[in-house]
């Protein structure tokens, strides 16, 4: 979808837009968002940044999903001076000086960083917030020295967008969310993070993310822990795969994400798959790696690799598809 199809279906009488979900957790659907609950959205993020009438905002994700449609929405509602380039890796290439506001992903982020004019000018966004996908330890102690306001962002598609961030520059940065205002956080008996945020989402929603509530007087902030289909259960010890991945970050050169094969005597193993285009990788070296530092029971049972680690269209990984991609070593 272009900029002026969806400028025209936002100003039509129709009371919904279509956008599709970004295939993270299954396959993509379409789903139909209220223009009123998206137009609250923008608000609240609006006034989360103190975004002003004729500020820019730089446009630079596909208008198929919901990143880049919250985007214009916001432009749009609050009278937010839009500058459009096309979606790719490097959105500062062709652009002469910052804008106000940006929405960027956290590998466009990695790749504007490589480049010295371009990286000045991320440097220089008033307010930028990075969402769709995990932030690394390295990219956050980059990001904490930049002068500006740097957020990682927290929601989906049935949110509309984000209902938290957290600030990751400047001395306030934290591992915490602070829900926007209207939001309200808790957990169930499982221990996923559960929505309430009626402006935006006309049910509670109950996430599959696994989060820790810290509760204050007259807010409840969070961090996320993991998913709960992340979890491995491997000889009756549960693993959350993304804890490992943390650990293991330092370490590995090249990208890489944990998962489980199944196993007769353990129920489910731990499995590293590690995406290896550049050639063989040392696989007994990685290994010994991953006994020094990961606790006992952490340590993959199994080291995979594959040309090329499945992602979705918003650069996700694919969790799902990855033990049929793989070459066991």
């Amino acid at each position: 979808m272009d900029l002026e199809t969806f400028i025209a279906e936002w100003r039509s009488d129709s009371p919904v837009v279509s956008v599709h979900t970004s295939g993270s957790t299954g396959a993509p659907k379409l789903m139909m968002a209220e223009k009123s609950r998206m137009a609250a959205s923008a608000k609240m993020t609006c006034n989360f940044l103190g975004l002003r009438e004729g500020d820019s905002a730089l446009l630079c994700m596909p208008l198929d999903y919901i990143a880049g449609k919250m985007v214009v929405v916001r432009a749009l509602t609050r009278g937010l001076r839009l500058v459009s380039v096309a979606p790719s890796a490097r959105p500062f290439k062709e652009l002469t000086e910052p804008t106000d506001f940006a929405a960027l992903t956290p590998m466009q982020v990695f790749e504007t960083l490589k480049n010295e004019r371009e990286r000045d000018l991320l440097m220089h966004v008033r307010q930028l917030i990075i969402g769709g996908g995990a932030i690394t330890t390295d990219m956050a102690m980059v990001l904490k020295g930049f002068p500006n306001g740097v957020w990682s962002t927290y929601g989906m598609t049935e949110t509309l967008s984000h209902i938290a961030m957290r600030r990751l520059s400047g001395p306030t940065a934290s591992e915490w969310y602070t829900p926007m205002d209207g939001v309200s956080v808790s957990t169930d008996s499982r221990g996923r993070l559960t929505i309430d945020a009626p402006t935006v989402c006309p049910t509670t929603l109950t996430t599959n993310d696994l989060a820790q509530i810290d509760h204050a007087p007259g807010y409840a902030r969070f961090r996320i822990l993991g998913r709960a289909d992340n979890t491995i259960c491997s000889g009756g010890i549960k693993i959350q795969a993304e804890e490992v991945e943390r650990l293991l970050e330092p370490y590995i050169d090249a990208p890489y994400v944990v998962t489980w094969l199944p196993d007769e005597k353990l129920g489910q193993a731990v499995a590293l798959v590690i995406e290896a285009k550049d050639g063989p990788k040392d696989v007994d070296k990685i290994k010994e790696t991953c006994r020094a530092v990961l606790p006992k029971y952490w340590a993959p049972k199994v080291v995979m690799t594959t040309s090329e680690i499945p992602r979705t269209e918003t650069g996700k990984l694919k969790r799902n598809f990855l033990q049929n991609t793989s070459q066991k070593q």
